[in-house]
């Protein structure tokens, strides 16, 4: 995946799309910082890589929406632009319908049956289903069928 990252820096370069660019150096940078960071061993992994990106376009995301709520919207357009580019390298999020009958067999899985047993199907559901649907997707899924 990172080989991909470097080609499609490349590519983005020699295109002169500032968009895709600006949004593979921030990839490329984080996947840096996380290789060279204490205690680590100096190789990131595909999954890791994919944790760092869902990062990144979550922030941008924040960023865009804080844009908005002060009136800047060309900047909150600018950074929704860079969480778009950086969500191609993402896997494919998973549907609500598809989202609700995985959690519907984890919830079977480890026997939930009532709202208070929310954090043993969250433990399971977030390892599980890491990368395939947002964290807070998952826990408003996870509530409306144990309610």
């Amino acid at each position: 995946m990172e080989k991909r990252i470097q080609a499609d820096l490349v590519a983005a370069m020699k295109a002169k799309e500032t968009v895709r660019l600006a949004s593979l150096r921030a990839i490329k940078a984080a996947i840096l910082l996380a290789k060279t960071a204490e205690g680590g061993n100096g190789e990131v992994s595909d999954q890791e890589i994919v944790k760092i990106i869902q990062k990144l376009v979550k922030q941008r995301k924040e960023s865009a929406q804080q844009y908005m709520d002060a009136g800047r919207p060309e900047l909150a357009e600018n950074e929704l632009a860079e969480a778009g580019a950086m969500e191609v390298y993402l896997p494919k999020q998973l549907t609500e319908a598809e989202l609700e009958a995985e959690l519907t067999k984890i919830i079977a899985e480890v026997g939930a049956s009532k709202p208070q047993d929310m954090g043993k199907v969250m433990g399971v559901a977030t390892k599980k289903l890491a990368g395939l649907a947002d964290g807070r997707v998952i826990s408003a899924t996870v509530k409306k069928l144990l309610a």
